[in-house]
């Protein structure tokens, strides 16, 4: 590939691209020089002072320094009536959030917000946004604000912090089915409010890092193709979740307890799930292509476990096999949701273990 076939496949008219030489000043500084057309455009002076970044492996990026503007607090406002449902309303805050507003009030074209409307809002915010927290309160108004920023709580910090709750789910649900305790079961469908607010939360970060080079850094990515495998992994971490807390609900429902071998089948199958969430989430973090090739082979024995056990489940009577079916189902779906998780590492990693061609 020429250096002319690159330019016709890069994102740059080819007038407006230079070569220039890297020179050593010295014995330490290398300096570049800048076409003088280019200097006067953008209305440079000697002592002008430029940004230069890292925007990946192959580029670097130069800005004056008075073109860099400063992130801005980004308000809405969301107009309510006392006709309107909650959870429209709840849905425009979200979408809000998820889209980098700082500051969102919602107000009222009545004398007043509806007290129940205002309070499934602000239990809403609450339980469900993280670093959003209701400022003011009058009658026809409230407002909410993202007190938190981007570096506080990196995207590697959430989908850690979200994978061990998610993986602790996991494993209370099942001790759970155990003995049918019932209290545990409610506790993880509780703490899967705290997966929501995170997943939700990375989802505002990465909305953000496509649309700015300098939260991308910040919060631990390199590259922005990066942010839609992280997206997906986020969401397949939430559904892990959604599938510990659908263990627990139907361990709610069971009536009597299962017996040893039938549960020690389960707790196999279980456990077996827990080990390709955790070896999938490794390979994440590690950057191990090899370990997660290996997670997305192994996963695919989970659909003959299941069968396996369905055709066991099947042969005993007085059991309550329709309900142990599902608790089986999203042990199932778990795995194969590591196994794909496993696969977006190979996607996003794939280019640092081949060879490649151009």
């Amino acid at each position: 590939m020429s250096i002319y076939d690159y330019l016709d496949n890069v994102e740059h008219n080819k007038a407006d691209v230079e070569f220039r030489k890297v020179q050593l000043t010295g014995n330490s500084t290398y300096i570049i020089s800048l076409p003088k057309e280019w200097v006067k455009s953008l209305n440079l002076k000697p002592g002008s002072q430029l940004l230069i970044s890292k925007k990946d492996n192959t580029t670097l990026m130069i800005t004056p320094k008075e073109l860099i503007k400063p992130l801005k607090h980004k308000t809405a406002t969301v107009i309510v009536s006392e006709k309107d449902k909650v959870d429209s309303i709840i849905r425009k805050i979200v979408s809000l959030y998820l889209i980098g507003y700082n500051i969102i009030r919602v107000k009222s074209r009545e004398e007043r917000i509806l007290y129940q409307q205002k309070d499934e809002i602000k239990n809403f915010i609450r339980k469900k946004l993280v670093g959003a927290e209701i400022l003011s309160e009058s009658p026809n108004e409230l407002e909410v604000r993202v007190l938190i920023g981007y570096p506080e709580l990196s995207l590697e910090d959430s989908l850690r912090r979200a994978y061990i709750i998610a993986i602790s789910m996991l494993e209370d649900s099942l001790k759970a089915l155990k003995t049918l305790d019932t209290e545990l079961a409610k506790e993880v469908i509780s703490v899967d409010d705290e997966i929501d607010r995170l997943y939700l939360y990375m989802v505002r970060q990465l909305k953000a890092a496509v649309e700015n080079e300098t939260i991308l850094r910040s919060i631990g990515l390199k590259s922005q193709r990066d942010c839609l495998g992280y997206r997906i992994i986020a969401k397949f971490v939430e559904r892990i979740a959604d599938h510990a807390v659908k263990i627990a609900e139907n361990v709610l429902s069971l009536k009597d307890p299962i017996d040893n071998l039938t549960y020690e089948k389960i707790r196999a199958m279980g456990l077996f799930a827990k080990n390709m969430f955790e070896e999938a989430i490794n390979s994440l973090y590690k950057k191990d292509c090899i370990l997660a090739d290996n997670v997305i082979t192994r996963a695919k024995s989970v659909t003959n476990l299941e069968k396996e056990f369905i055709k066991y489940i099947e042969g005993i009577k007085n059991t309550d096999t329709s309900t142990i079916k599902l608790i089986t189902e999203s042990i199932r779906r778990t795995a194969e949701y590591a196994s794909d998780i496993a696969e977006i590492v190979l996607n996003i990693n794939i280019e640092q273990f081949v060879q490649t061609e151009t």
